[in-house]
Order: C-alpha cells, then sequence, then structure tokens
C-alpha cells in the first residue's frame, strides 16, 4: 500500500507519485482526444435504484447519511437513498437519458474521476481510485465496428504508457452471446450463474469453478466439463477461433438449427469479426479467450478483459463491454459499449514495479532568487515575464543564503536558478545539474528543451 496511508484502501500520494499520476492522466486524455472522444464529469452520487443495477457489486455501495439522520436510515429505502458511484459506466448511463436531447448521437465520450467502492483492500486494489473510462452510446442502435474501435483505442492508450515502463498490454475477448448460447444449448438454465462462476476461474482455478458450477447452478459432471472446455478456448486467429467453437457446440449435441446455436453463432460471429478486425491495425492486441466473462449484469455482448505482460499476478488492468438495455427512456435505448481503466491500480503498479518518478518534484523549470527582502517584488516581476511566456517557475521562499535558495531548488528538482542582475548588470541563469551560467533576459531566454517540462524517468 502506499507509504502514509493512514486508513487502509485511502491511498494519497506523495508529490512525486501524484506528479506520475497526472502524467499518465495527461496521456489517457490525449488519446482519448485524438480518437474523438469528449471528455464529461458527472457527480460523484447517485441514488441507490441507480446504483443496484449492477448487480453483485451493491454490496460495496457506500450510501451516506447527514449526521442528524445517523440511526434512523433504515426509514428511507436503500433505492431512494443516496450513494457514491463505484464505477462510471451507471452514472453515465443516467446522465445520457437525462441529457439526451443536448447530445449528439453516436456519443462518444472519455471520463477520468474518483469512485468508491467498499471492497477488501489490497496490494494495487484501493476502496478509493480513480477510472478512466471511453464509451461510445447509441441512440436504438450501435454499430458492431465500435466493438472493435474502443478495445483499439486502450491499446494505444496502454502502447503509449509504455513510455513510461509499463510491460504490453494484450486484450482478452470474449462475447456473452456465444457463452450463452453455448450453455443454453447444453441445457443449463441459470446463465447468469454460470457467467459468475467462469468469471472466477483465474482466481480460483478449474477445479472450483467445476465444483461450484455444480453445487451453485445445477450443472451435471458433463455440463461443467463442457463449460471448462468453452472456457479453454483462446486464439488470435478469427478461423481457428469459429472452427474450434462450432467443433465443441457439435460434440456436446447442440442442434445447428436450434435458437440456443443460433445466439451462439451470433457471438461468435461477433467475435470473429473483433479478432479479425484488430489483427489489420495492431496484430496480436486483442485475441478471443472464451473464459472472458464479466461478473456485471448489465452486459449483452463484447466483453474485455486487459493484461499486461509479466503481471499476471495483477490481473486485468482495463475491462469492459457492450450493454444494450443498461439505459433506456420510453421506446428509445441507448446501447453502448465501453473500457474502464484502474488508473490508480496502474499507478500503484508503477510505482512499485518500474520506479517511475518525476524528473523533479515541482513542475517549475525556473526558481528565482530573492537577495533581499526589500527586492523581491523585482524578483516576482521577473517571475511574471517568465510565466507569460509560459516558463512555469517560482520564488524563492526567503531570501536565504544564496546556497540555501540552491539547494532549496536541488531538492524540488527544478533546474535552473535565476539571479536579478544588481547595479545595473544584466540577469543571470544557472543551470544547477551541468553548473552552466550564462547572461539572460527574461523576454528572451528560453530553457532548453529536455528541462522545459516535467518529465517521467525510471530507476
Amino acid at each position: 500500500m502506499v507509504k502514509g496511508a493512514s486508513i487502509s484502501g485511502f491511498p494519497e500520494w506523495l508529490p512525486s507519485e501524484k506528479a506520475v499520476e497526472q502524467r499518465v492522466c495527461d496521456t489517457l486524455r490525449t488519446i482519448f482526444e485524438l480518437n474523438g472522444f469528449i471528455g464529461i464529469e458527472t457527480r460523484a452520487v447517485e441514488t441507490g435504484a441507480s446504483l443496484l443495477k449492477k448487480g453483485e457489486t451493491s454490496k460495496e455501495i457506500y450510501l451516506l447519511s447527514r449526521l442528524q439522520e445517523v440511526g434512523r436510515e433504515s426509514d428511507t429505502p436503500i433505492e431512494d437513498r443516496l450513494g457514491l458511484h463505484f464505477d462510471l459506466t451507471v452514472p453515465l448511463s443516467r446522465y445520457v437519458v437525462e441529457n439526451a436531447g443536448s447530445l449528439t448521437f453516436p456519443f462518444k465520450r472519455w471520463q477520468i474521476q474518483k469512485v468508491w467502492r467498499g471492497e477488501r483492500p489490497q496490494e494495487g486494489r484501493f476502496r478509493e481510485f480513480v477510472q478512466a473510462d471511453i464509451d461510445v452510446i447509441g441512440q436504438n442502435e450501435l454499430p458492431d465496428h465500435y466493438e472493435v474501435e474502443l478495445p483499439l483505442v486502450m491499446v494505444s492508450a496502454l502502447e503509449k504508457l509504455r513510455e513510461f515502463g509499463l510491460p504490453a498490454a494484450t486484450v482478452h475477448a470474449n462475447n456473452r452471446k456465444l457463452s450463452e448460447g453455448f450453455y443454453r444449448g447444453i441445457g443449463l438454465e441459470d446463465i447468469e450463474g454460470v457467467l459468475h462462476q467462469i468469471d472466477k476461474i483465474d482466481k480460483i482455478g478449474p477445479e472450483e469453478v467445476s465444483r461450484l458450477l455444480k453445487e451453485e447452478c445445477g450443472a451435471s459432471d458433463s455440463q461443467a466439463e463442457a463449460c471448462l472446455k468453452l472456457a479453454g478456448i483462446q486464439s488470435s486467429d478469427s478461423k481457428e477461433l469459429v472452427e474450434t467453437a462450432e467443433a465443441l457446440a457439435d460434440e456436446y449435441g447442440i442442434d445447428k438449427t436450434c435458437e440456443a446455436r443460433e445466439l451462439m453463432n451470433q457471438g461468435l460471429r461477433t467475435l470473429s469479426m473483433i479478432v479479425e478486425k484488430a489483427a489489420l491495425i495492431r496484430p496480436e492486441s486483442i485475441i478471443a479467450d472464451l473464459k472472458i466473462a464479466r461478473g456485471l449484469d448489465y452486459y449483452t455482448g463484447s466483453v474485455y478483459e486487459t493484461f499486461l505482460e509479466g503481471a499476471q499476478s495483477l490481473g486485468s488492468v482495463c475491462s469492459g463491454g457492450r450493454y444494450d438495455k443498461l439505459a433506456s427512456k420510453g421506446s428509445r435505448t441507448y446501447p453502448g459499449v465501453g473500457l474502464s481503466i484502474g488508473m490508480s491500480r496502474l499507478v500503484s503498479y508503477m510505482l512499485h514495479s518500474s520506479s517511475a518518478r518525476p524528473a523533479r518534484v515541482s513542475p517549475a523549470s525556473v526558481l528565482v532568487a530573492v537577495w533581499n527582502e526589500e527586492d523581491r517584488s523585482r524578483s516576482d516581476r521577473i517571475a511574471d515575464d517568465l510565466r507569460k511566456r509560459s516558463i512555469a517557475c517560482d520564488v524563492a521562499p526567503s531570501a536565504a543564503k544564496l546556497g540555501k535558495q540552491i539547494k532549496y531548488a536541488d531538492k524540488l528538482g527544478i533546474p535552473y536558478v535565476w539571479f536579478p542582475g544588481e547595479n545595473g548588470e544584466s540577469d543571470e541563469v544557472k543551470n544547477i545539474i551541468t553548473g552552466e551560467q550564462e547572461t539572460a533576459d527574461a523576454d528572451s531566454w528560453l530553457p532548453e528543451e529536455k528541462y522545459a517540462s516535467n518529465k517521467i524517468i525510471f530507476g
């Protein structure tokens, strides 16, 4: 956990750590906007009725109470109470319905905000954390090509973060129609239950999942075996994917003309399309993995999980899927597809595994020295002139000995110290990293490019 965090699950970054988080945030936003996504922000609270749409996550909701209401919360039904949002998808669905008349569809939005989830804190998993989401929402319909576009946008964003030391990322995709059709075809009825159990394979292993399928979902030995065989299919080749899935359906006697087989084929066609189209742009970036289930109730089609190379213990760092029934108003529906990066989890991993740190703690490139407090206004004017030219700078906090002012700059990683000229002499600026010193004019001087911005470096 983060050093200095006094309440488990609620991280407080040090300035150098916060700088890394901010650079990650800026990078993601840049990639999202490069792909035409529009930024929004939604309120931190939603009604219980909205939050409960997510199913099993309802136990993790933080409900709000004013102090004078403590002890009397049971007087108000949970559906009518307010709670902190635990993701950004449910708030988005409400936002779209309320503002549909002012939005252009398909509505492509990015959103980076804090969310709160009352789960058990552990390494890299918090109760208060930042999510970075992209979604596309349609009105009544949404073309399936967005089910290729969005995971590819996330892949490109994660590729950009490799400059910060992040390992390569691969999106693992499945389609719920494919899985549901197969499950129904072999005679299972508790589809949601089966999906929830299959979603646990990476956490508890196939043997334990098989036991749960039989005990919790009423599966026979043969049905549990079939579910695990389907979950074992993984391929980056669309043709191989189709042939393998169809052969398994034939093996378990799923009639090619029944409704279940047609539902399975719908999902299989979409998934194979995703793998094929993605391979044309970023080969091997998206693979079909039929154990991906996503244990959330509102997904209806494609589902995604994203894993970092060599960091399997971290689990998925980016997940999402297609949802067709989360938002509606009257006869209008608002189908969508979206993915979400657990940004705090990603930053925590970067800080602990790659020694990510900013080149400097302060964003300032220059510290303007102060010879004496009576002349502080002169230093302030120099700083103002530099800022007008977009050069980030600070002014020394006190007219201490020059060595102390330079040491202050060094502690913050500020590369330049500016010395106001005395008795009509020219100003001078010193690069305290290289030791070079030169005369300078606040109206024309520029820092070297490599010292101009606060870059992220790795040890």
